[in-house]
């Protein structure tokens, strides 16, 4: 649960490091001042913080897994599957059903960049989860 935690955080703040600040396509509230934009993101970035540090927690106190090789793979594959979700959940809640935002809505086609950002997102979840198949 760490780990998935962990990727969950990790693919929220690449989201808003990426698409919020050094691109700056789109801000968590679109349809409000420049204000009220920053505090938005602001309040996104210390909801993905807290995330990040739950997830750093529950893997510190889970202990050691037995071996490097095995830990290293689960932490992986969930941590995979928690940047998956983030990606997919969040484009659907917040591209597709509330409508609060596009990936890049300024683009010719935003919809093709909210597709690829949900694509992305099961692309990960299966990369962990095919990983975590794997385990023996």
């Amino acid at each position: 649960m760490g780990s998935f935690l962990l990727g969950f955080g990790f693919l929220g703040a690449m989201d808003g490091i990426v698409f919020h600040q050094l691109l700056q396509w789109h801000s968590v509230v679109m349809d409000t001042s420049r204000t009220m934009q920053i505090v938005s993101d602001g309040i996104f970035h210390f909801a993905v913080t807290l995330t990040l540090i739950a997830g750093a927690i529950l893997i510190w106190l889970g202990g050691n897994p037995g071996s490097f090789r095995y830990g290293a793979r689960l932490i992986g594959s969930y941590f995979l599957m928690g940047g998956g979700i983030f990606n997919f959940a969040e484009g659907i809640i917040n591209h597709h059903l509330l409508q609060i935002h596009r990936v890049h809505p300024d683009a010719a086609n935003p919809l093709f960049y909210d597709l690829a950002f949900l694509a992305s997102g099961l692309v990960l979840f299966a990369a962990g989860f095919l990983l975590k198949k794997g385990l023996k």
